[in-house]
């Protein structure tokens, strides 16, 4: 049990170890760099929300600071999940004696990538128009394009990402 895991935080080099992919490898170090930048940005978000609020009476306040964490959480579960389930799969397949399948891997990994993709696009279509900036180069058309979305669609495609992580999960085991 040496070359187990414990908790979250252990979870990460034991995939890293276990998996033979490279795709999911590199998601490891990457999804794992993202997520502590998202971490740290959410913490802040909620320090400085607090900091703003500290004079007010609960109510809505008190609510606009659960809104950060949670929206936080809804950022960083789905990130983190690949790295997840791939640990636990090598971990139950070791204790079982069988191997581990690499496709399963790979297929979470490009998951992971694809939520990290719509979660940039998901900001891109969010973002006010008081704050959007004229786009230029190739990707011109597809900026414009989403910044002319309502910003609320902004939602969608992260939720649309998430889902399919859970999806292929559970379809691959």
């Amino acid at each position: 049990m040496a070359d187990d895991y414990r908790g979250i935080v252990g979870a990460f080099p034991y995939a890293f170890r276990a998996s033979d992919s490279l795709l999911f490898r590199s998601y490891v170090a990457i999804g794992g760099l993202l997520t502590i930048a998202v971490s740290l940005l959410f913490v802040a978000a909620v320090i400085g929300v607090i900091a703003g609020t500290t004079g007010g009476r609960g109510g809505s306040l008190t609510l606009s600071r659960s809104f950060f964490a949670v929206v936080g959480l809804f950022v960083v579960v789905p990130l983190v999940a690949p790295v997840l389930f791939v640990a636990r799969r090598h971990r139950r397949g070791r204790e079982r004696g069988e191997a581990a399948d690499g496709p399963y891997d790979a297929a979470l990994a490009a998951a992971g990538y694809l939520f990290v993709a719509a979660l940039y696009v998901g900001l891109v279509m969010s973002v006010p128009p008081s704050q959007q900036t004229a786009p230029t180069g190739a990707l011109a058309p597809v900026v414009e394009g989403l910044y002319a979305l309502p910003q609320l669609a902004g939602v969608g495609p992260p939720i649309a990402a998430a889902a399919l992580i859970l999806l292929l999960h559970r379809w691959l085991r």
